[in-house]
């Protein structure tokens, strides 16, 4: 009897928490032999600077963001980011990835469909060194920018979302290395 009850509880248990996660999709995989070919590195290098920046899928099928900020020749940047694909995002989104850090803060970027030259729609993130965490940040933390400056005046549209990155630019020159285990979104309904 109390096995049978334990096990009537675990199942409940996953039932719930399956109900519960249910408002939750993934955006990007990192499990498929062309997952590393979803996504491309942007540094510095664009304008001159010396920073490197690269990835890989390792042997988890976590995605690996790393390499060296320079603050050479104006330099102070490097990133990751997709290709254009079909995100299907909505106002009251919000963004969940779940990292490794390395205690070092990054940026979130999304890229409408509708691309200007160095545009985003930017939200920072800390990690902890050495620790994997949890980072969600909803679509309305976003923020327009361009050649990292705020700019003024632009709405989000989140239908008009096709990509999405990574990037660091903490002035803070040195190696860096951040794994990606996951990225989804969370519906509000």
């Amino acid at each position: 009897m109390v096995i049978r009850t334990t096990v009537y509880l675990w199942l409940a248990l996953v039932c719930v928490t399956g109900i519960a996660r249910a408002d939750q999709r993934e955006l990007i995989t990192f499990n498929h032999p062309a997952a590393e070919r979803d996504w491309q590195s942007v540094n510095d290098g664009v304008m001159g600077g010396r920073s490197s920046g690269s990835r890989r899928i390792n042997s988890s099928s976590n995605l690996e963001f790393f390499g060296r900020l320079s603050l050479a020749n104006n330099g102070g940047f490097a990133s990751v980011r997709t290709r254009r694909m079909p995100l299907n995002l909505r106002t009251d989104d919000t963004i969940v990835i779940r990292v490794l850090g390395d205690g070092r803060q990054y940026s979130f970027n999304l890229y409408p469909s509708r691309r200007r030259t160095a545009f985003s729609y930017r939200a920072f993130f800390d990690t902890l060194k050495d620790r994997w965490a949890v980072v969600r940040i909803p679509i309305s933390r976003f923020r327009a920018t361009s050649y990292g400056r705020s700019v003024v005046g632009a709405t989000l549209n989140p239908a008009e979302i096709d990509g999405l990155g990574i990037l660091l630019g903490d002035k803070r020159p040195g190696t860096f290395r951040l794994e990606i285990a996951s990225i989804s979104v969370e519906s509000a309904d």
